[in-house]
């Protein structure tokens, strides 16, 4: 199946009167489901702790290479990939951003933007905008790791920080930047059966796929869903490096 990368400058706009959630789906590969124990902090604590031969969703397996990317017309952004501990099992944390912002309005994303001239690394870049976003200091923040970056259809490189928000935060959403900030749970992003494949008609010819995820009144797809399947892949891959101690599949929420 063809790369998902579309042409520079080539974007589904919603001025030009595109829905992501009337595009055409398509049947995508089924996936195991991961087991009840790497869905666990300690597991995925350990998983950034060690060496993990894995490969990245091979869909976009261009668009994950955005970490070796160059040119004047990138422009560089962190993420941040925050998981909650709930007593029924992690979530995890998105914003839809706002309906007046020049890029992704109104879409499901991770708190964060573009990388500042004054930010140390992407690391520093992510709990910023964390920050400013929703009001989540980095106090509050237990960092994980990182996972490869990601080259959006807006020619931004897509960096994600994967961590832990600490109990005792407070949100605070910027209203000029979010909308809403929700929660979902972390076996639900994981259940592949869940990810859907769209295959889009660009205005000026050609196609381009990206995944969706339904949760609620949610719909998170483009970037954000490529992100959520990445990080199955990987869970995926630490289960054979650290071993399957818990051969119970998750259970899948209604």
């Amino acid at each position: 199946m063809p790369d998902s990368l579309s042409p520079p400058r080539r974007t589904l706009l919603a001025s030009s009167g595109f829905d992501p959630q009337q595009q055409p789906v398509v049947p995508a590969e089924t996936l195991p489901p991961l087991l009840s124990q790497s869905l666990q902090l300690d597991f995925i604590r350990a998983a950034f702790g060690c060496t993990i031969d894995w490969n990245v969703e091979p869909l976009f397996s261009r668009s994950f290479q955005a970490d070796a990317m160059r040119g004047k017309d990138l422009r560089q952004a962190a993420v941040f990939f925050p998981l909650l501990q709930r007593q029924d099992g992690l979530h995890v944390l998105f914003t839809e951003r706002a309906s007046h912002l020049s890029n992704h309005a109104g879409q499901v994303s991770f708190p964060g933007g573009r990388i500042e001239p004054t930010d140390k690394d992407v690391i520093a870049a992510a709990l910023r905008e964390t920050h400013e976003e929703i009001g989540v200091g980095a106090e509050f923040i237990q960092l994980i790791g990182t996972q490869p970056a990601f080259l959006t259809s807006t020619r931004f490189t897509m960096k994600p920080v994967i961590g832990v928000i600490l109990p005792g935060y407070t949100l605070a959403p910027d209203p000029s930047e979010v909308a809403e900030v929700f929660e979902v749970p972390l076996s639900v992003l994981m259940d592949t059966r869940r990810h859907r494949l769209h295959r889009a008609s660009l205005p000026g010819g050609g196609h381009r796929f990206y995944f969706s995820i339904t949760w609620q009144s949610h719909f998170i797809w483009g970037a954000t869903a490529a992100l959520i399947r990445n990080f199955y892949h990987y869970l995926a891959a630490a289960e054979l490096t650290l071993g399957e101690t818990d051969r119970k599949p998750a259970a899948r929420p209604r």
